[in-house]
């Protein structure tokens, strides 16, 4: 079960982290939140690496 929350976790980061790179590279009129905020896209896109890398390290320790 842990491993599962890993990858679940790991899989929710990259879901995450596309969203709002999409939200920062698609033009303003297709973006899903129309760049409301290029910090916040900025600040979860960061928040979306550490998950994955929290994520990952603790599914290399179950390993």
């Amino acid at each position: 079960m842990p491993k599962a929350l890993c990858m679940s976790g790991m899989a929710v980061a990259i879901l995450i982290a596309m969203l709002f790179i999409a939200d920062l590279a698609v033009p303003e009129q297709m973006a899903p939140f129309r760049k409301a905020s290029v910090l916040m896209d900025i600040a979860m896109i960061v928040c979306a690496v550490m998950l994955f890398v929290a994520s990952w390290f603790t599914f290399r320790e179950q390993v």
